[in-house]
């Protein structure tokens, strides 16, 4: 394992798609930084958690975009390259984000 706790393997992303997705990380790292100043100032529980709503709503959005690029690209590649063991990878991943 790498240091930042990912193994060797990468994906390459055009930058287009790199900006998207930076972007959109952006916004949701404001969204939990507003949660973090309501929390500070004592905002009433219920606005708290429409705005915990927002973001994980905001982190699923992400992470379907994710995953659809991912077997866009990468796991039709793999396939391509004989690879099929890239299909058990895939539903366990999905297995991840579905809990």
């Amino acid at each position: 394992m790498e240091e930042n706790g990912c193994c060797c393997r990468k994906t390459e992303r055009g930058e287009e798609e790199k900006k998207k997705l930076i972007n959109r990380l952006s916004r949701i790292e404001g969204q939990v930084r507003g949660l973090r100043a309501m929390v500070e100032r004592d905002a009433y529980c219920p606005d708290i958690l429409v705005q915990s709503a927002a973001v994980n709503a905001a982190i699923d959005s992400f992470n379907k975009d994710l995953i659809a690029s991912h077997i866009r690209h990468c796991v039709v590649r793999e396939l391509r390259d004989g690879n099929e063991e890239v299909l058990s990878e895939l539903v366990e991943t999905i297995r991840k984000l579905m809990k």
